[in-house]
């Protein structure tokens, strides 16, 4: 069985190319937005018609819906930001960290531009505290 070799444009089943992820952040800021709008929010941004073109790859894979204004098309992220970045986490686990929730902490907590408060400390442990004693 021959595999395509992935490169650093292609997203995966659950992730976004680069600019995939600029149109994703830009709508999550917007909430609605045309793609002229979209284009505005996006640094060095590509054309237009690029823009249309990767808001239809989104809606083909499901993580966008457009509804009409006349003639135009207003776009909306088909997932809530959350629930996509509990997905986004699903997939980083798996690929990074072999499905380690303490190496990913791990990651995170010893960056050195970690810059982590003490009530956010307190947070943090009272949630794994929590889920400790639901048994997670």
């Amino acid at each position: 069985m021959v595999r395509k070799a992935r490169n650093a444009r292609d997203g995966g089943k659950d992730g976004f190319s680069r600019r995939e992820r600029e149109i994703m952040d830009a709508l999550y800021k917007l909430g609605k937005a045309t793609a002229a709008q979209i284009l505005e929010q996006i640094p060095d941004p590509p054309t237009y018609t690029a823009i249309r073109t990767q808001l239809t790859i989104l809606e083909k894979k499901g993580h966008v819906r457009h509804t009409s204004d006349g003639t135009r098309y207003i776009y909306e992220p088909s997932v809530g930001r959350e629930q996509m970045g509990r997905r986004a986490i699903d997939s980083l686990l798996r690929t990074f960290f072999d499905n380690s929730v303490e190496r990913a902490v791990a990651a995170l907590v010893t960056r050195k531009d970690a810059e982590i408060s003490d009530e956010e400390w307190e947070r943090l442990a009272r949630l794994i505290e929590k889920a400790k004693r639901e048994g997670r």
